[in-house]
Order: structure tokens, then C-alpha cells, then sequence
């Protein structure tokens, strides 16, 4: 026989460093008989902010019953400190858009890892501006959306992608290799709600072919860089990153076969982390708590 466990809840939040927070915030769950499962935190002295996550349960009678009620026990605290704070259910899958073109490895890793229960997410959705990859998207009964974009449809194509999003109740967006440069106003719209991932020659080697001419420099490391989408091109806070030695025996093809597969488990990481509510933005960079 099997006891089920009590539900479990993360609260993550910044704030101004001062002294106190964290007697706060385990204080009040000592008082309501809560467990701490995990705690983590981090004092930015440049920035002068602090930054926690802690994930913990009821245990005992005087533990709030829900998500409302605990929000609420914590709200005093929150105001206390102006915290920017979010409280949610552990066990809740945040909803996820992909977005891609033609390239198939980072949609179908993270088709395979959601599928196989390996990936705590829902995806609702994917959108393409090609229509290539339907037949992938579909054998793992996810939504197909087919929508092209040029100059001069770019404003409405944009918008159907935040209609697909809304009918689906997705929180974020993921450019799982989408060549598309995003507007500044759906950039925005997004801000930290977008997930992007791109090779790590950047900005070494921007454009069109970018392993043919990293191939004929001779680099002898390749990886990938997974980012928030901001208005500024490829230049967001970044998530998580990753490299391979490669060497001169490893042609073009070689270059881009490696460099597909650190793509992908870098993304699949990052948009993880980011389920987990283990990503905190701090100015132009994160904070991960993994």
C-alpha cells in the first residue's frame, strides 16, 4: 500500500539584498508546519539583488491547503520585501509552443523526451513557417500549425503564432531552430517567455553556413547557446551552454553532425530548467538554480 504524498510547491523570487529574507521566508514555514524539500539563493553584490528558490510541502496541520492559501500566507513577505515573486504547484507542466523550420534534431529531441515522460512540460502546439515537418509533429499527436512568413506578412504572422499560444494556454515559446528573426514587439510581448537556440560560433560566425567557414578557420570547439529572445539579436540572457572539441580530422559534415547534438541537449536542458521555475533573470543574465 502505497501513501500518496502531499502536494509540493516552488516559490522563486529577487529582490533588493537586505538582511533577513531568507529567516523570513523559512520562519513563516516553520510556523505553518512546512517541509523545506530544496533551497537555493544567491546575492548578486554587483547588482545588489537577491535571488532564492525553495520548493517544499505541508507537514503537518497548520500547512495552507492550497495554492491560493499559501500565496496568501506569503504575501506579507512578498510586500515586506518587494519581492518579484511567484509561487506555483511542483507538480504543474508549464504549456510550451515550439517553433521551427526546417531543421528536425531539436523538435524531435524534445518531441522523443516529452513523449517518453522524460520532459515535465505539455507542448500544445508547434508552428513553422515551412511545412516540412508536419508528418514528425503529428505522429506525436501534437498540433500542426502551418504559417508562412515574408516582409510582407510578418506582422500577421506573428500574430497567429500569439493566437496559437493563447488558444493553447502556453506560457512559453521555444525557437527550436526557427530561422526567423522575431519583431521587437513580439520580442517584448515575450520577454522572458521565449526560449532560443543557436550555435556558439556567435558572433564569430553570423549568416549563411556558419560550419563551412568555422571548418575552413579550423576551430577546434563548437557548441551551442540557449537564451531568452530579446530585441536585441542573439544577445539575451543566457540559459545554459555547452562544447565539443573537434579537430582536423573532422570535416564539414562531421562539424555539423556534433554541433546538432549539443543543440539539442542544451535546449532540452534549458527548457527544463525553465519548467522548473530554476531560471531567474537578473539584468542581462540568469541566475540557475539546477
Amino acid at each position: 500500500m502505497t501513501t500518496e504524498r502531499p502536494a509540493a510547491f516552488v516559490l522563486t523570487f529577487s529582490c533588493v539584498d537586505a538582511v533577513g529574507i531568507v529567516a523570513a521566508v523559512t520562519g513563516l514555514l516553520a510556523e505553518t508546519d512546512g517541509f523545506i524539500l530544496d533551497s537555493q539563493q544567491y546575492a548578486d553584490l554587483d547588482s545588489g539583488r537577491f535571488f532564492m528558490r525553495v520548493e517544499f510541502r505541508g507537514a503537518g496541520p497548520r500547512f495552507p491547503q492550497t495554492l491560493d492559501a499559501v500565496r496568501a500566507a506569503f504575501a506579507p513577505i512578498v510586500a515586506r520585501f518587494a519581492m518579484e515573486a511567484r509561487i506555483s504547484d511542483a507538480g504543474a507542466k508549464p504549456r510550451f509552443v515550439i517553433a521551427v523550420s526546417q531543421g528536425s534534431h531539436c523538435l524531435n529531441d524534445l518531441l522523443h523526451r516529452w513523449s517518453t515522460g522524460n520532459l515535465a512540460i505539455d507542448i500544445v502546439g508547434v508552428v513553422s513557417n515551412h511545412d516540412h515537418l508536419r508528418r514528425l509533429t503529428e505522429w506525436h499527436g501534437v498540433p500542426f500549425h502551418y504559417l508562412p512568413v515574408s516582409d510582407a506578412n510578418r506582422a500577421e504572422q506573428e500574430a497567429a503564432m500569439l493566437d496559437v499560444m493563447a488558444r493553447g494556454g502556453a506560457d512559453y515559446l521555444v525557437l527550436a531552430r526557427y530561422m526567423q528573426v522575431l519583431s521587437a514587439d513580439l520580442s517584448a510581448k515575450l520577454a522572458g517567455r521565449c526560449i532560443n537556440i543557436h550555435h556558439s560560433f556567435l558572433p564569430g560566425f553570423k549568416g549563411a553556413k556558419p560550419y563551412h567557414r568555422a571548418h575552413e578557420r579550423g576551430v577546434k570547439l563548437i557548441g551551442a547557446t540557449a537564451h531568452f529572445v530579446t530585441s536585441d539579436l542573439d544577445e539575451g540572457p543566457i540559459i545554459e551552454q555547452a562544447v565539443e572539441r573537434v579537430d582536423h580530422r573532422d570535416g564539414i559534415d562531421d562539424l555539423i553532425r556534433i554541433g546538432r547534438d549539443v543543440e539539442a541537449q542544451v535546449l532540452a536542458r534549458a527548457v527544463r530548467w525553465v519548467a522548473e521555475q530554476r531560471v531567474l533573470i537578473d539584468g542581462r543574465k540568469t541566475v540557475v538554480f539546477r
